[in-house]
């Protein structure tokens, strides 16, 4: 069973489209890739590789547009505007999408956020953000350093948006929470990956007391769907009860 809603969006001044596959179970939030909307994942096949955990009523799956990542690609607007919009991007989905999440399944249920490449920093920036709402985040040949891709200088959107820089200085309940949760960073090493990645954030991680662990699949998978075909639900059927 699928079903689309849509609304505007006041912090990303834009319409923002959630797409939701599924009935019963734990919900998973399925970040795209970096220029993907809300049905990127459904049109190159990764839903249906998920397929049996929504049928067999263990995982509702839901995904959003990315539109901070489609402003990237664009190179819309100057680099600090591609980092404010990351930040109003992730406050967004921690504070519209998943009560938006928690109100489809009648009430707050543990969630698990999910992508691969820049989907993957954007399952962990909300899980480092937002613990109290999340309960784990499955990350795939991810790449976390976003000044990378956008470059310019480092301002306050960009640290509050990236786990790379805030998390060195998380302190307090916050940190409580996020250190009763789990980081998976999954890589191939295949084409276009670089598990290089995993690791330096797998290191600012495990120095926050945050579980985490690196699992690198090898030179035979790269950088593309095939891969995540594989991950995903392997990991899925590891942390959904």
């Amino acid at each position: 069973m699928k079903v689309t809603d849509r609304w505007y969006s006041d912090r990303l001044g834009h319409e923002l489209t959630v797409a939701r596959w599924g009935t019963y179970g734990t919900p998973v939030l399925l970040f795209p890739t970096a220029g993907g909307d809300a049905e990127e994942v459904e049109r190159n096949g990764l839903v249906a590789h998920l397929q049996p955990l929504i049928d067999a009523g263990r995982a509702k799956l839901y995904s959003c547009d990315s539109l901070a990542g489609q402003a990237m690609i664009d190179r819309a607007g100057s680099t600090d505007d591609r980092y404010a919009l990351f930040n109003r991007f992730h406050q967004a989905v921690g504070e519209e999408v998943v009560p938006a999440i928690f109100s489809d399944c009648g009430g707050p249920l543990p969630v698990v956020t999910a992508g691969a490449s820049i989907g993957a920093f954007n399952a962990l920036a909300i899980l480092c953000r937002y613990p109290h709402l999340i309960d784990a985040a499955v990350c795939m040949s991810g790449t976390y350093a976003l000044e990378g891709f956008i470059g310019g200088r480092v301002t306050d959107d960009l640290f509050y948006s990236s786990p790379l820089h805030f998390l060195p200085g998380l302190d307090g309940p916050a940190l409580d929470t996020l250190r009763q949760r789990m980081v998976i960073l999954a890589s191939g090493s295949g084409a276009w990956e670089d598990v290089g990645e995993s690791w330096r954030m797998a290191e600012v991680l495990g120095s926050k007391g945050v579980p985490n662990r690196v699992d690198d699949w090898g030179p035979n998978y790269a950088h593309d769907w095939p891969t995540w075909y594989e991950m995903l639900p392997a990991y899925l059927d590891d942390v959904l009860p």
